[in-house]
């Protein structure tokens, strides 16, 4: 009969800061694979702290107390499995990303993560000292080697492993989510198992921290590149692998293989889960947010309600005498078919009474931006009232078409907490509102059906801030902005390159111009999901002062 070891790998959602929950978690991991008789229980990369901590880690009391945690939990979980969970390390004076390895009541081996990312979101180099390659773990009969995240992205420290007699590789991830991150994951991996010839188990934490959403999406692949099985993305997961000896080595048992959703609906997830986390980790449990009977402000509403579930949602319009009525029956359309609270709050006598204020100041001088700017302002002082009153976190609704060109007015409708949206081009607003009407699930909180009305997607966008105003009077068809801007910030193209593709100069420069002077908003905005590689904030880091412009 042939040898069978069984590893637990545990696909979780730790909070950042809260060691005791964490330690809970991977206490009761623990406990379901040692039912299940497993010999190993794994969780993820600096699982016991949560991940990212940025500069949380320089903090040597939270270190210690992390160090402290483990130590019990090793303490805790000695009549059973092994148990394997990532946390940081202080020793001789410098410190690391560690994966703490616990048996017999104690930490018995300790890996410490080689290669540190400095690309991205990442930053560790100047967080972490660089540990050295690891050879193999040695759990029950299996000799396991532990490439941590980044350290099973390149060769090196996967073939040292294996030519120090690892049996199989268990890559412990910290990895975030964005588009199509897991094809980019898993051909790395097939990489390593194709080069070293050994069976390898991808674990990956899920769960929303800040910008940054982990997608679980957990995978073994056998020798050749086979997928052995593959868990959900985005869902917690506690699954128990299989691994039989035979005469060629160790191999996966095959497993349930999780399909893989589409793009539309993994971003979709990806704002939902970032959401629910966000405020679930900061205390909130309810929000508020200005619907305008816009699609921008509708698709919040709808991923708000997915995410905490209708009755903990509040939209308020805030009309003003620019606002149409079709504006006001297609939000109270969209709050009817989501089963949200609709509240309104005119804006038109506190606009009169700022005017009559200012208006010995502004004698003499036409209208022009500051009125309209001053209805949006407005409306963020009602809604931020609404939301100290009641704490319930205000949502901010700019897109990131809107974003990048500065399309939204400072201390006004980029007042808020949370921007569910922030990292999604307009067009792909629409597609994503046409998948959420095709499509429910059910991780989401909110109705199945078409929650959206059909005509808030189709009619053209405006801010309504003066009369018949529309979007495209001061930009371009949203399709040509979101692909120059597609080019100029996510590819880093010239304006040469954008011209290339068939629009004209002036227009390029202009949405060049207008993304480097809106720096500064981009550096007051609140936080939303990445979704994408060059998300604005840890991906794209440009000065304010900036006077440098593209002349290709």
């Amino acid at each position: 009969m042939a040898d069978t070891f069984r590893i637990t790998l545990a696909q979780l959602n730790p909070a950042v800061g809260d060691l005791a929950a964490n330690a809970a978690q991977a206490k009761d991991a623990w406990n379901q694979g040692r039912l299940a008789g497993a010999g190993l229980v794994a969780l993820p990369e600096m699982f016991i702290t949560g991940y990212q901590i940025q500069d949380l880690v320089r903090k040597h009391a939270f270190v210690t107390d992390a160090m402290a945690r483990i130590e019990a939990l090793a303490a805790d979980c000695a009549d059973g499995p092994a148990l394997a969970i990532g946390g940081p390390l202080y020793q001789d004076g410098k410190l690391y990303n560690a994966y703490h390895i616990c048996e017999s009541g104690r930490v018995v081996a300790r890996v410490l993560k080689h290669k540190l990312p400095n690309t991205d979101v990442f930053d560790e180099v100047r967080l972490y000292s660089e540990g050295p390659i690891n050879g193999p773990v040695r759990i029950g009969p299996l000799r396991i080697g532990m490439p941590i995240c980044e350290d099973a992205w390149s060769g090196d420290v996967a073939e040292a492993q294996a030519e120090s007699g690892a049996e199989i590789l268990l890559v412990p991830n910290g990895s975030p989510y964005h588009r199509d991150k897991h094809d980019e994951r898993l051909s790395h991996m097939v990489a390593r198992v194709v080069e070293t010839g050994l069976p390898l188990l991808y674990l990956n934490m899920i769960g929303g921290q800040d910008d940054q959403v982990f997608d679980g999406g957990s995978f073994g692949l056998n020798p050749g590149g086979k997928l052995a099985f593959q868990c959900a993305d985005f869902i917690p997961d506690v699954t128990h692998v299989d691994l039989e000896q035979g005469t060629e080595g160790w191999r996966i048992v095959d497993g349930p293989v999780s399909p893989r959703p589409s793009s539309l609906e993994q971003d979709y997830h990806a704002m939902q889960l970032g959401l629910r986390d966000y405020l679930a980790k900061t205390g909130f449990s309810k929000v508020v947010l200005g619907l305008s009977g816009g699609v921008d402000s509708a698709i919040v509403a709808v991923i708000a309600a997915d995410a905490l579930g209708p009755e903990n949602v509040r939209c308020v319009m805030l009309p003003s005498k620019y606002t149409s009525q079709p504006s006001l029956d297609d939000a109270a359309d969209l709050a009817g078919r989501v089963g949200t609270r609709l509240d309104s709050l005119p804006i038109s006598g506190p606009v009169d009474a700022v005017s009559a204020t200012l208006a010995p100041l502004f004698e003499g001088r036409a209208p022009d931006l500051t009125e309209e700017n001053m209805q949006s302002r407005l409306r963020g002082v009602l809604l931020m009232a609404l939301s100290n009153k009641f704490g319930e976190m205000l949502l901010t609704t700019g897109n990131k078409s809107e974003v990048a060109v500065g399309y939204s007015t400072i201390y006004g409708d980029m007042a808020g907490g949370y921007n569910p949206i922030k990292d999604l081009y307009k067009t792909r607003v629409f597609d994503i509102c046409r998948w959420r009407n095709e499509n429910h699930r059910d991780w989401m909180k909110g109705p199945a059906g078409e929650v959206i009305p059909p005509q808030i997607i189709t009619k053209p966008p405006t801010a309504e801030l003066r009369e018949d105003q529309k979007d495209e009077d001061s930009l371009p068809p949203y399709p040509v902005l979101d692909r120059i801007l597609t080019m100029l910030v996510d590819e880093d193209a010239s304006v040469a390159d954008v011209v290339a593709t068939g629009i004209d100069r002036e227009t390029v420069k202009r949405i060049e111009h207008l993304v480097y002077i809106s720096e500064y908003k981009r550096y007051q905005a609140a936080p939303g999901a990445r979704l994408s590689k060059r998300s604005f904030w840890l991906d794209r880091r440009y000065p304010i002062a900036n006077r440098w412009r593209d002349t290709s």
